[in-house]
């Protein structure tokens, strides 16, 4: 059914105040009242840039780093390359070093620090041409035009950059060898002969499960100026190759690999051995039962490093840890190192004081180095202190990274690693100066069960105590995913500066299954998905109520992912909230078992299947109780969705629609999982603020609102 109609005696007859993308003005008493300056509108928030991908130079005088900003007119996200200098001083020099209408991404110093390379999807200038070598297997011939994304290198002293591989598909990762000679890359080979007939003979389609095309490992040297040729080195049917390592002295390579692609078979990663010249066979290295990935040298190449899970068959929310392994030892087997570490370690590097990963900490991302001897250093600060992307020296004297906290958005920033003092390379935070934004803080509560839950609760920047407000519940997704306290004013989903801005309170909970509270939290809610997670959001929802904070006539609750699937839950379990927004939730686990790309996750957290425990299935899926549902909901999700296929979001509307429950669906067209565009984001956003401006604050719904069809009659 169709957006309530407009909603008489909201508008004042002397003069029109709608809270919408522009407040400027209020109304009291018939009055102009001037106000603060507003937070940006949903234009001018998806339009701040932002910083990525910092990575230190190898002597650790300069950080190449991405800058993201919205292009309206052909609708894409683009990053470009900047340098900046670390000289210790304030206000360090900094200048874009790419420039184009594609992007520029994942740079990486080659470690001699002569050049940079990066992945970039742009034409070949008229004169670069494949230079295959006939000697070698490659997968671009003559006849062969090379994919969008390619690896490209460029002085960091400016100049024009040059492609340096032309393969027929798109260049998913790449790593310099240690000489700066040859860089390795992974990428899926071109079409093969009998997929080419097969298309010839019978047209275009797909045996579901049967059909993909495995990821290789591949090299090319590096010439200046010049495409080189490239040499398969890991090109096998039954190795679908993910991260991978050069051995210190360049001879050998290791690497990940599943059986295929397909999501579904995460958990069959292994690792493997090949040297780094074509035509040699990969080793299989002997690791721990369970995923094997992210493989890193150690300093002398004696050992490997690798995240593992020793055997844990429930890889999506047990511990992921740290193994090390001697290679030169018959019969050694690998030594979990961080066990004691109550947390996902996410190996980052091997230096000579030791290993370094980065791992959540609550509502913090902390960066820690282990030393050969055991003992654990964290490298970052306490508290809501947000340190990510973390990248060192060849020396790992001195490391880079996004830091965040509270009061700031995400920032370059360096720091030696022996203390923590961090030197802010740049100033994006500048481009808040003109706003007004909200403040966020940490809190926690007892759920239902007893335990303990966080979440990070948003204010309004003129909040009064003692006031009740209008409460917004934003939930994460993952599970193992994580709200944190620090500023981030360009929300891509749920507009929670303008909800505080319009004077609301916006929680954000942690609730069982986050990352950064320990394995067992995270164990909360197996077999006890969407009733345990419930139980965190109402809890914390009437901790705030008893606080006196909250207006309980006025709460709504939206999400993405699991979020979404949670706010679903909500829909058909309590009447308490004025409105929900659905993101690309699950409604159905079966039917979600059967659809999405990532099974396992579905069986893990159950504990059964569909036919050996329908029971567990039918309690925790919402629309079990769809007949209970009372609350208008607005769902959102891409029509090409494979991690939350789009069956759950027509059985939760169909069912919200026969029990006569206002309900709207949106499916955003061409996108996955995520909605990746500027306006694709702006039209996600701007149907969520109407949404909740109407049925919490009685605002007509606009004529030009995403949430009417082209069809429908409008105000």
């Amino acid at each position: 059914m169709p957006p309530p109609a407009a909603v008489p005696g909201v508008y004042d007859a002397a003069m029109t105040c709608r809270v919408g993308l522009l407040i400027a003005l209020t109304c009291a008493g018939g009055m102009l009242v001037a106000q603060a300056p507003p937070p940006p509108n949903f234009v001018q928030a998806l339009d701040l840039h932002s910083a990525q991908e910092p990575k230190l130079s190898p002597d650790g005088r300069q950080v190449v780093y991405s800058v993201r900003s919205a292009d309206w007119e052909h609708n894409a996200y683009v990053s470009q390359l900047w340098l900046a200098e670390v000289n210790g001083a304030a206000g360090a020099r900094r200048w874009q070093l790419t420039r184009g209408a594609k992007s520029a991404t994942a740079a990486a110093w080659s470690p001699d620090g002569k050049w940079i390379a990066f992945l970039a999807e742009r034409p070949a200038p008229a004169d670069t041409k494949p230079t295959p070598d006939p000697g070698t297997a490659t997968a671009t011939g003559p006849d062969k035009h090379p994919a969008e994304r390619q690896i490209w290198v460029i002085s960091p002293n400016g100049g024009e950059a040059w492609r340096l591989t032309q393969h027929a598909t798109n260049v998913e990762a790449f790593q310099w060898s240690p000489d700066s000679r040859r860089i390795a890359f992974t990428a899926a080979a071109g079409e093969s002969a009998a997929s080419e007939h097969r298309t010839k003979e019978y047209s275009d389609y797909r045996v579901f499960e049967h059909d993909y095309a495995q990821t290789g490992l591949w090299a090319v040297a590096v010439r200046e100026g010049e495409g080189g040729a490239e040499e398969a080195l890991v090109n096998a049917a039954t190795l679908n190759v993910g991260g991978f390592d050069w051995a210190p002295d360049g001879t050998r390579i290791a690497f990940s690999a599943t059986r295929d692609p397909q999501l579904a078979e995460g958990g069959t990663a292994k690792l493997y051995l090949v040297a780094s010249h074509p035509g040699a066979e990969a080793q299989p290295v002997e690791t721990p039962a369970g995923p094997a990935t992210n493989p890193h040298f150690s300093p002398d190449g004696t050992a490997l490093a690798f995240n593992s899970y020793f055997g844990a068959p429930e890889y999506f929310y047990a511990n992921q840890r740290i193994a090390t392994l001697k290679l030169a030892s018959p019969g050694a087997t690998a030594v979990d190192v961080t066990a004691n570490f109550d947390e996902d370690a996410n190996l980052v590097g091997w230096g000579a004081q030791g290993i370094y990963f980065s791992a959540a900490q609550k509502t913090a991302a902390a960066v820690y180095r282990l030393a050969p001897g055991g003992a654990l250093l964290r490298l970052t600060a306490a508290d809501t202190y947000r340190a990510v992307q973390p990248s060192f020296t060849r020396d790992y004297t001195k490391w880079a990274f996004l830091g965040s906290d509270p009061e700031h958005m995400a920032e370059v920033e360096v720091s030696p690693t022996a203390t923590f003092t961090p030197q802010r390379l740049t100033d994006f935070q500048t481009q808040l100066g003109a706003y007004t934004l909200g403040r966020a803080e940490v809190v926690s509560w007892t759920s239902q069960d007893g335990a303990r839950i966080e979440g990070v609760l948003h204010k309004p920047a003129n909040f009064v105590a003692g006031r009740k407000y209008p409460l917004l519940v934003v939930i994460h997704g993952g599970p193992t995913g994580v709200s944190n306290a620090a500023l981030n004013p360009s929300d891509s989903y749920y507009p929670i500066q303008r909800f505080l801005a319009r004077g609301a309170l916006v929680l954000e909970p942690n609730y069982r299954g986050s990352a950064g509270y320990g394995a067992a939290f995270r164990k909360l809610n197996v077999r006890n998905l969407g009733v345990g997670d419930m139980w965190d959001v109402m809890s914390g929802v009437d901790a705030l109520i008893a606080r006196g904070l909250v207006d309980p006539s006025r709460m709504g609750a939206m999400g993405w992912s699991e979020g979404g699937y949670i706010s679903a839950f909500l829909t058909t379990h309590t009447d308490r909230f004025k409105a929900i927004s659905v993101g690309a939730g699950i409604s159905d686990w079966m039917t979600y078992y059967v659809s999405t790309d990532i099974t396992p996750f579905t069986r893990q957290y159950l504990l059964a299947t569909p036919w050996s425990d329908p029971a567990i299935y039918a309690k925790t899926s919402p629309i079990t109780t769809i007949t209970q549902a009372r609350t208008p909901t607005l769902i959102q999700q891409g029509s090409l969705d494979q991690r939350v296929p789009v069956p759950d979001s027509f059985e939760l509307y169909r069912g919200l629609q026969d029990m006569h429950v206002p309900s709207r669906l949106i499916l955003y067209t061409g996108y996955g999982h995520p909605i990746t565009k500027p306006k694709s984001n702006l039209a996600v956003l701007q149907a969520n603020w109407d949404w909740f401006a109407h049925y919490l604050w009685g605002d007509p719904i606009p004529a030009d609102s995403p949430l009417y069809g082209t069809s429908e009659l409008k105000p």
